[in-house]
């Protein structure tokens, strides 16, 4: 275009290359002999009337860095900034203070298996308890068959070994007799009981009444053998993540089976829990089976370790009763 207006003239070079008169002026006014100044030329503002000040961005830099979680939408209103979003989000971006990583859900979960996979043979057991009467291929067959209607769950957290009681009712009893059965087992077996934490959560069978002054029986239970009992914060379901795990694998491996009789039932749950223990692979957990796991724990462990078959826990208080040989008869008021 230069060459051209320099040598035919401007006019007759606009009207060659199709362009107007000016836009050849504005090209052979910038051209001083290099390619350089041929180059595109920003057309940005050189000033920004609405930029804030110095003072306002040190402003926003250490409310930042006093509260680096906060996002920018919480740091405008809980820190009271007269900026808007934008000018915020800019002010942190420029200097690199935006949070460029989140860790996300499959991550997170990793590093809490590598956490609880460290953790000591038996640390903590998490139990819960499960409605079973509203799962669909096993509600008919429940009622027909007079089947319990809640599990009880108890998980070793760093291995994955698994427990099983079933009654028709949540009840503080049958928690207290479940938890002792285990806690019998496990100290047969030699588990140093002061070692184990129960974890639970704040459900009426194993803390009781919400205004009871007293620690429930559950509590006394795991405290007669020198055990911890800690329940987790209210609404934090996250915190018993591996028993919750093991009730949605039992809804898709276990309770779409048919059950004969409640013995039947019984008989099945025994061999799931063992199937369970001894060869599953879980994916959570190294892909081994628990037994595998906690011979990485234990030198030698004993072979029945994990073998303890679930019960109905009606039966376990009927034990109880029976065993009580002294009665005293307390006379009527005339």
């Amino acid at each position: 275009m230069v060459q051209q207006a320099r040598r035919r003239g401007i006019k007759p070079a606009a009207r060659l290359l199709g362009c107007s008169p000016n836009t050849i002026r504005k090209w052979m006014a910038r051209f001083d002999g290099s390619l350089e100044s041929l180059s595109e030329r920003s057309r940005a503002p050189r000033t920004h009337p609405n930029r804030i000040s110095r003072e306002a961005e040190l402003q926003i830099v250490k409310a930042k860095r006093k509260l680096p979680p906060w996002g920018v939408a919480r740091l405008k209103r809980d820190m009271q900034l007269p900026h808007s979003t934008k000018t915020i989000r800019r002010v942190l971006k420029e200097r690199g203070l935006l949070r460029r990583y989140r860790r996300k859900k499959h991550q997170v979960k990793r590093c809490l298996r590598e956490i609880k996979r460290n953790w000591a043979l038996w640390q903590q057991i998490s139990a819960d308890t499960k409605d079973l009467i509203d799962l669909p291929e096993y509600q008919l067959q429940a009622r027909r068959l007079g089947l319990p209607r809640h599990q009880y769950t108890a998980r070793e957290v760093s291995t994955g070994a698994l427990f099983l009681g079933f009654s028709d009712e949540l009840s503080l009893t049958y928690a207290e007799l479940f938890a002792e059965r285990i806690q019998r087992h496990l100290a047969t077996r030699g588990v140093r009981m002061q070692q184990v934490t129960w974890q639970t959560d704040n459900g009426s069978e194993f803390i009781g009444s919400w205004q009871a002054v007293e620690k429930s029986a559950f509590t006394k239970t795991v405290e007669s053998v020198k055990s911890t009992h800690r329940t987790i914060p209210p609404g934090a379901h996250r915190f018993q993540s591996d028993v919750e795990t093991v009730h949605s694998l039992m809804e898709t491996e276990f309770y779409i089976e048919r059950f004969k009789s409640r013995a039947d039932f019984l008989s099945k749950a025994a061999t799931y829990q063992n199937f369970f223990n001894y060869v599953r692979p879980n994916s959570g957990k190294e892909n081994k089976c628990p037994f595998n796991l906690v011979g990485g724990k234990l030198l030698n462990p004993p072979l029945d370790l994990l073998y303890l078959p679930p019960v109905f826990l009606e039966d376990l208080l009927a034990q109880r009763i029976a065993s009580f040989k002294k009665v005293h008869h307390v006379g009527v008021h005339p």
